[in-house]
Formats: structure tokens, sequence, C-alpha cells
């Protein structure tokens, strides 16, 4: 892997995103990497059926965290198993999933 200087950290509140956090300040600081967060959300409010604000980005969920990666110039994803979506019992969260299969960055993953 080559350095890292720059990650970007998904978050939505949950206690896994909360996790990442934690790993990621942690690499941060040992690679002397900058962090870079952007909130996550399936669902901004009822009447607005959206899934992630970042500025002025609202499409899926993956597609728009690996947009952010790569327009942010990110080395390195850092983001929890599983968010506050419905599906409790999943060892992993279609979004983590969907972004490790995609990214053109490498991906780590917390739980």
């Amino acid at each position: 892997m080559s350095k890292i200087n720059k990650i970007l950290v998904p978050v939505d509140g949950s206690d896994n995103a909360c996790k990442a956090v934690d790993q990621a300040i942690s690499l941060a600081e040992k690679a002397g990497a900058s962090l870079e967060f952007v909130y996550v959300s399936s669902h901004i409010n009822e009447h607005i059926p959206s899934d992630i604000i970042f500025d002025r980005i609202w499409e899926k969920l993956p597609k728009a965290i690996i947009r952010v990666a790569q327009e942010t110039n990110s080395d390195i994803i850092i983001m929890g198993s599983r968010g506050l979506g419905i599906f409790k019992g999943a060892l992993i969260g279609s979004v983590s999933q969907k972004v490790i299969e995609d990214s053109p960055v490498p991906v780590m993953v917390v739980k």
C-alpha cells in the first residue's frame, strides 16, 4: 500500500461509525494523514427521499461515498460495517458491501 495522506470517513451516528472514527484517527496519527468526514443518511426527513448530503450531492450512498473519496483525493475509506439501517442481523451492511465492491481506493470496514 502506498503512503496514506488523506482518509475519508463516512459517518451516520451509528456505533460502528463511531468505531470507524476512532480507527481513522489512530491511523491518521500514525501515518501523518488528514481526515475528511462526510455525514451520510438514508433519510433526511420523511418528505425528502435522499441518500446523502455533502454540499449538493444527492444520490445513492455507495456512489456518493466513492465520489467524495475521488473528489477529495482520499487514499483510503474507513467506514463502519453497518449503519443505522433496518437490517440489524447482517454481518456487513449493503452500503459497506457496495463501497468495497466499487471503490477504486482501499476500504477498511470497522465492526
